[in-house]
């Protein structure tokens, strides 16, 4: 008798398994690149931004010019994703974000950029964002089974760090020490473009009943608003997410790299090897999760002390003296904040009716980052007043403290207690 033959090495490793998905493969494939390029601009757009203006207010600015239309537009955008193709969608917006990293490029590259034409240009990359999130986060459930969720959210969440903050940063550094800024987003641009032809190659299409289709797009919105109130643990877990944002994402984005540049004496590498330490960090976090495949048996407690900490890390950049110090806090910062991400979305999609998922995500992001705007309004007056790093420190002491005092009000850890997780644990990954 001939002995069986092995398993194919994508079945052995679990976390690899909703690759077997052709959809779910275009979809990562996609997403995979433009991260690249996502983290090509997050080192572009601070040196670009720097070399303008040397100042933190200067930063906060380009924070709040592409933060503010995902505020105003993902409703929208959360709505429509529930009424029509996602696909369409999530292409709209890689040809939206195309134009505008693109534009950036041209313009750099002809030394015309000012800080006004680039709060501009983000304004519109964040309004790209916003039309393609939604769709993004509420397509996985509908190309993959129930039993690969957890793994097809984790090889989502090991890609966003390993291509956001670990490859994409170090090849954003190389490219404008090489070849300039200018043709750092030029290369971002190409990701969005190589993106929407990933997209466009899938082959899932929309499956909303007919009676659903003739709900009025304000009945769809004022819906999905009806859920979350009544999900009492989604609307804590929004607002909190809306407090501890707002004390730590300005800080984070805007002053991190003043600290590197300024504090360090780092150049556009230096930065990329920081930004990339967090990714190697997310990367573990969700490789170890998806090789797990299971939920934590108290998922919501979990993901609340992983949040915790990932808030207090952004103290850690306040007290940092060389990078690899800063490389450290990354790493422990953006590791933690992975799992907070695979057990949220998760849960989210287990426990949120499919009809329903684009509405509550997007309500989820717009909640989460209502302060956001805000944050970086005010790091810049802050940094003036009482340093980068104090206002680094108690940025994250305040997000840290702000995220264990909303695990304790009431009704915040409900799926673990009313027995709905129970009920919709797929067989195939229950422990």
């Amino acid at each position: 008798m001939s002995e069986p033959e092995p398993a194919p090495f994508r079945d052995r490793i679990a976390i690899l398994r909703p690759l077997a998905v052709r959809d779910f493969a275009f979809l990562w494939t996609g997403m995979t690149i433009s991260m690249i390029g996502d983290g090509i601009y997050l080192v572009s757009i601070a040196w670009q931004v720097l070399s303008i203006e040397n100042r933190p207010g200067a930063l906060a600015l380009v924070g709040i010019a592409w933060s503010l239309p995902q505020v105003l537009l993902v409703i929208a955008s959360g709505a429509l994703s529930d009424r029509l193709e996602r696909r369409h969608l999530m292409i709209a917006g890689d040809v939206i974000r195309f134009i505008a990293i693109g534009a950036l490029g041209i313009l750099s590259i002809r030394d015309q950029l000012t800080i006004p034409m680039i709060l501009g240009l983000v304004t519109v990359y964040g309004a790209g964002q916003a039309v393609f999130q939604p769709a993004f986060s509420s397509i996985t459930p509908a190309i993959v089974p129930a039993d690969l969720l957890i793994q097809a959210n984790s090889l989502a969440q090991l890609v966003r760090p390993f291509a956001m903050t670990l490859v994409g940063p170090l090849v954003g550094g190389v490219l404008i020490t090489w070849v300039g800024v200018g043709y750092a987003f030029l290369a971002d641009a190409t990701t969005f473009a190589f993106s929407a032809v990933m997209i466009l190659s899938m082959r899932t299409r929309r499956t909303r009943k007919d009676e659903q289709e003739q709900a009025s797009f304000f009945g769809d919105v004022a819906e999905g608003f009806r859920y979350v109130r009544q999900q009492r643990w989604l609307l804590i877990a929004m607002v909190g997410a809306t407090v501890s944002l707002l004390a730590v994402w300005g800080p984070w984005e805007t002053l991190v790299p003043v600290v590197v540049k300024n504090d360090l004496g780092g150049e556009a590498s230096a930065l990329g090897l920081v930004f990339g330490a967090g990714g190697v960090g997310a990367v573990i976090a969700a490789a170890v999760f998806g090789q797990r495949g299971t939920l934590p048996r108290k998922p919501v407690t979990a993901m609340y002390l992983a949040w915790a900490l990932g808030m207090f890390g952004t103290a850690g950049f306040g007290i940092v003296t060389s990078v690899w110090q800063a490389m450290a806090v990354a790493f422990v910062t953006e590791g933690s904040i992975t799992y907070l991400v695979v057990v949220w979305v998760t849960l989210v999609q287990r426990l949120v009716p499919d009809r329903l998922l684009g509405r509550v995500f997007a309500l989820d992001w717009m909640i989460s980052t209502m302060g956001v705007p805000l944050s970086f309004a005010i790091t810049g007056p802050a940094a003036d007043a009482i340093g980068h790093d104090a206002t680094l420190i108690w940025a994250g002491a305040i997000g840290g403290t702000i995220t264990l005092a909303f695990m304790f009000v009431r009704g915040s850890r409900g799926p673990e207690q009313d027995g709905s997780l129970a009920t919709q644990e797929p067989s195939a990954t229950a422990a």
